[in-house]
């Protein structure tokens, strides 16, 4: 009996013809979603002043793209293992470009909200393409960590273009042109992925069951804004509610996948040891790095005083980093072994966060470039080890459903990571105690007290700046503390749950 493990003495006789140009413009997409997620931070001050949002507004401006696409990540992968990869994927990017539009222009804080939600609806239907046509593609093992190692990459690329173009845009237009970079990219996306992609479905899919979806959609929607409006506004019966009806969704959804013939998503790869730890080692990575990367450009601009574009570069080792390491993570873990390498480069990212809890506004620039290379090399081994791993637990036919698992893992983990880590950034910074005077909005976030020090004395507001930039740096060091201790966690999970496992081609 032949093991899956060993490989495919047949691959070479089924390698597709251009599948290296086909897997350009599957980076495309990567890049598209990469860098819209980083661009809308930046531009949030410009589109405050422009539209005049409320504070609620401002967070579902923020928050709804994000909810949207938790939402539907697992349902629109199913639907491309339906009706087809490369159309989902045609149509999604296509719309994504055409929404983008919608963005750039919106006039009033309803639009935004809309023009953002829409935007995810067509997010969700991207990234799980994109890995489960590369699952489809390659048949090669090696050659396929190799392509997820460039997906990776190229994630990581676009987390650094996004900050360095978006802070040069706004820098020289308005803050709409950050959201139409994504129309060439869209456009060439889709001109050359009609004549290179080639088309892959499950050829006994069933039915797509909307109660699936709508469960899927209620539940992770439910669960993500109850975790997100705990942080933001502590305890709530709104909050408690939201969280309890999502939590019943998700409980009703795993239910009737559970007793469905053709379900929207497979349960029981859950049983798989290699899929569920890459999963939950992905969902800890997120959670723990997400206060870092959500406060830095923070600390970046309104704690250093560094421009937007120069912010931008200042992030570029992380981004580094993670590119080089997630092409050469496929060979290191079939060199050493997949625990060793998601496990390692887990806990390299614990110690780098563990160094930043030394941080201040007078800290030179190499000691936060070092450790943000650190960071990169230990998130691109990781997470370019992780997506192999499920896309190798999963038949082919199931290749949209299970990216879109790993994709959800990511987004709660963002989510939770944001709303737990972010609450104690917040909970410390709101205690500062500024000079008489101090206008009651500056306690609220530290951009609240750099525009209200822009309106008094100069001896209050630099004692205003003093306090609020240092009570801001110290929720800073406690948030980056506890990103260590789950990072380091999340090592020893992947060293339990990872044993034995190995990458198909491994001796």
């Amino acid at each position: 009996m032949t093991s899956t493990l060993r490989p495919d003495r047949t691959t070479e006789a089924v390698k597709r013809p251009g599948r290296w140009l086909a897997l350009s413009v599957l980076v495309l997409a990567v890049l598209l979603v990469a860098v819209d997620a980083t661009v809308l931070g930046l531009a949030t001050p410009y589109i405050s002043e422009d539209l005049h949002p409320s504070g609620t507004q401002l967070l579902w401006i923020g928050d709804v793209y994000s909810f949207v696409i938790a939402g539907l990540l697992v349902s629109m992968g199913s639907l491309g293992d339906r009706i087809g990869r490369k159309r989902i994927l045609l149509v999604g990017a296509t719309a994504f470009g055409a929404v983008s539009v919608l963005n750039a222009y919106a006039t009033t804080p309803e639009l935004m909200i809309l023009a953002r939600a829409l935007l995810g609806v067509a997010g969700a239907t991207l990234m799980p393409a994109t890995l489960a046509l590369i699952r489809n593609i390659f048949h090669d093992p090696r050659e396929r960590s190799l392509a997820v190692g460039v997906w990776g990459a190229t994630a990581s690329a676009g987390m650094a273009v996004g900050p360095i173009a978006g802070g040069f845009l706004l820098e020289h237009f308005w803050w709409g042109s950050v959201f139409l970079i994504n129309l060439p990219v869209m456009a060439v996306l889709v001109l050359v992925g009609v004549r290179t992609l080639p088309e892959s479905r499950n050829p006994h899919p069933g039915p797509w069951d909307l109660t699936s979806v709508l469960l899927s959609l209620a539940g992770m929607i439910g669960l993500v804004y109850a975790v997100k409006e705990a942080a933001a506004h502590g305890f709530s019966w709104p909050a408690l509610g939201a969280g309890l009806l999502g939590a019943a969704a998700l409980y009703g959804f795993v239910r009737r996948q559970l007793t469905m013939p053709v379900p929207l998503l497979d349960m029981r790869l859950f049983r798989r040891r290699g899929f569920s730890g890459a999963v939950l080692a992905d969902l800890l990575t997120v959670l723990g790095m997400s206060g870092l990367v959500f406060f830095l450009s923070q600390f970046l601009q309104l704690v250093q005083d560094r421009r937007p574009f120069e912010a931008g570069l200042a992030e570029l080792p992380a981004a580094v980093g993670a590119v080089t390491a997630g092409l050469i993570a496929g060979r290191a873990a079939r060199r050493f072994s997949v625990r060793a390498v998601v496990a390692g480069g887990l806990a390299a990212v614990g110690v780098a966060l563990a160094a930043l809890t030394t941080l201040g506004q007078s800290t030179g620039y190499p000691v936060l470039g070092a450790a943000l290379l650190v960071v990169g090399v230990g998130a691109g081994l990781s997470f370019t080890v992780t997506a192999d791993v499920i896309l190798s637990s999963v038949p082919k036919d199931q290749a949209g459903a299970a990216s879109a698992v790993s994709e959800t893992a990511y987004e709660l983990g963002a989510a939770l990571g944001i709303a737990l880590l972010g609450s104690i950034v917040t909970g410390v910074y709101r205690d500062f105690a500024g000079p008489a005077g101090t206008p009651a909005g500056a306690h609220e976030s530290l951009g609240a007290a750099v525009q209200d020090a822009a309106h008094l004395p100069p001896q209050q507001a630099g004692a205003l700046l003093d306090a609020a930039r240092e009570s801001f740096v110290h929720g800073l060091h406690l948030a980056s503390a506890a990103g260590a201790v789950v990072l380091l966690t999340a090592s020893a999970v992947a060293w339990v749950l990872l044993r034995d496992q190995k990458l198909e081609g491994a001796e």
